[in-house]
């Protein structure tokens, strides 16, 4: 019998130390593959109709796969607080042993043996009250850890939704200059061609052909930086959407219709705003709450631990008087080097406080740059916005006297190509403005921590709730959004400085922000058409004196 086990050990030991690593086949690796491109657009609503600025943020919503990363890390958090709860119950275990010996145990004098072979089973209910205390913490913990998976979620939500009105707006702006350039390019190949032909025939003096050519590749240059710029926001816009690069769609444009929202806060209160809702610094709170629970669990740690306990039992044993049996109990234990680790564990958790005190410093800091860089770029844009609308007003004009000229054979079809060429990247510089503007109207919000999406989100509703939701939001940008919420944080902030007075949304007074007019038609952008409304934002942001009563250009959006 000790031969079989020996070597029954033997054999066991000898098979866990060949053990050896084993790298991935190439039938492993392609079947992986495979399993992954097939679903890694799988199971998604197809594209019927061209899309629009909330429908491509939806699609984002829905689809983008990091964005369902934050949510399955959201859900693995919640998991693991189900089992924390969990480990809290006492332990109910039941155990079943066979054992058997070679001989005879007992003495020489002894006329009664126990058996050889017997079988013991046992039901048994123990709770030890330090495990509990010491459970219920680490619950506590996994609590807040689910809630810090929620504001990671939040900050992903609002990195996807700024990005996608970039690439959308860009994407727009590429697919427009990609339609003027159709129209235009065989008509400058053969201009450049008949320049250089009159300059061969001695038509044209050389300087001449040479100055127009210039003036028309320079054009051409311009035209090709642009579209450098704008060439990748289809395929990133694709990526935010969770589209395969390649796959066809178009967008679809905007829809005229005119809506004004305005927001009086101003740098202050905006901050204020800023550190109550952004997901960062709710982040660092919670695992401050966290790190203090943590000083309770060390806490806990230097107390014995008494371990109640209840079972039933039963023995096979032929020659016990009674085989089955309840017992009962209490056990007490106490680990005294606990009392020597104290000290360390609570200096490594007076660290750790203090160097999530510095990432609260830091990140403060950070947000409250954040908020001055987003009203400062959002002033900025507005006027990059303006001059490039009144440029291209102004170059239509020209192109509009050109086109009169030329019916009337004073002006040439190479000056007209020239100036419709320059019209074209007027137009597109416009729509980068437009683009970047929108941008920088999706990062006020942001800076603020204000959630793009109404309500909690849910991944089974469709793309078209989801852009309806969106749209109602995005065009009132009011209570659903989280207005509200930064709102009544600048009126805490206001009652903490002793200046208490109601917050409205009328048109603003020195030291307020007319926020945000959106209108509806990137015609108004092509006609120069614009809404004006009394306001100092710019003067505000830029410094620019005292308030006067001049009129200025408000936001133009297109999100109806």
């Amino acid at each position: 019998m000790k031969r079989i086990i020996l070597t029954t050990a033997l054999a066991l030991t000898v098979s866990a130390c060949s053990i050896s690593p084993k790298p991935l086949t190439t039938g492993s690796v392609k079947s992986f593959a495979d399993d992954k491109l097939a679903r890694v657009t799988a199971q998604q609503e197809p594209i019927t109709k061209g899309i629009t600025i909330h429908e491509a943020m939806a699609r984002a919503l829905k689809y983008n796969l990091d964005f369902h990363v934050e949510i399955f890390n959201e859900s693995l958090a919640a998991r693991k607080l189900e089992t924390a709860r969990l480990d809290t119950l006492p332990k109910l275990a039941t155990s079943a042993l066979y054992s058997g010996r070679d001989n005879n145990s007992g003495n020489k004098n002894s006329i009664l043996f126990p058996d050889r072979e017997k079988f013991q089973e046992d039901i048994s209910l123990s709770w030890n009250i330090l495990d509990f205390g010491l459970s219920y913490v680490r619950a506590q913990q996994a609590a807040d850890q689910v809630l810090v998976a929620e504001e990671n979620r939040r900050k992903i939500i609002n990195r996807v939704i700024e990005d996608v009105r970039t690439a959308y707006w860009r994407a727009v702006s590429a697919d427009r200059l990609v339609k003027g350039l159709r129209a235009l390019e065989g008509r400058a190949k053969r201009a450049l061609k008949n320049s250089e032909k009159l300059q061969l025939d001695g038509e044209a003096s050389p300087l001449t052909a040479l100055t127009y050519q210039r003036e028309l590749v320079e054009i051409q240059q311009r035209i090709q930086r642009l579209q450098k710029d704008l060439s990748l926001a289809k395929l990133q816009l694709a990526a935010l959407m969770n589209i395969r690069p390649g796959e066809h769609f178009q967008l679809a444009a905007p829809k005229s219709g005119v809506h004004d929202n305005s927001l009086d806060m101003d740098g202050e209160e905006m901050v204020f705003a800023a550190l109550e809702n952004r997901p960062e610094i709710r982040d660092i709170q919670y695992k401050l709450r966290i790190n203090a629970k943590e000083s309770k669990r060390a806490l806990l740690e230097l107390l014995p631990g008494v371990n109640l306990f209840a079972s039933a039992n039963w023995d096979s044993d032929s020659y016990l008087y009674n085989s089955n049996w309840v017992g009962w109990g209490a056990r007490a234990t106490w680990n005294v080097m606990q009392v020597f680790k104290y000290p360390a564990q609570k200096r490594l958790i007076a660290a750790e406080e203090e160097v999530l005190d510095a990432r609260a410093l830091a990140v403060t800091m950070a947000i409250i740059t954040q908020v001055h860089v987003s009203r400062v770029r959002y002033g900025h844009s507005h006027k990059l916005y303006h001059t490039a609308r009144k440029h291209l007003k102004v170059q239509k004009g020209i192109l509009k006297q050109i086109r009169i000229s030329n019916d009337e054979g004073q002006a040439s079809e190479q000056t007209l190509i020239r100036e419709e060429m320059n019209t074209l990247a007027s137009q597109v510089a416009a729509d980068i403005a437009y683009a970047d503007l929108q941008n920088a109207y999706a990062n006020i919000f942001a800076s603020m921590g204000l959630d793009p999406y109404p309500g909690k989100f849910d991944t089974n509703q469709s793309v078209d709730s989801l852009a309806s939701s969106l749209k109602g939001m995005w065009i009132e940008r009011g209570d659903k959004s989280g207005i509200t919420s930064a709102m009544a944080s600048a009126k805490r902030f206001r009652a903490q400085q002793g200046h208490v007075h109601a917050v409205t949304n009328k048109t603003s007074t020195y030291n307020k922000d007319p926020f945000v007019k959106e209108t509806k038609d990137w015609g108004d952008l092509r006609t120069g058409s614009v809404t004006r409304k009394k306001g100092n934002f710019l003067r505000d942001v830029m410094g620019l004196g005292k308030p006067n009563t001049s009129k200025t250009p408000q936001i133009i959006n297109n999100d109806r």
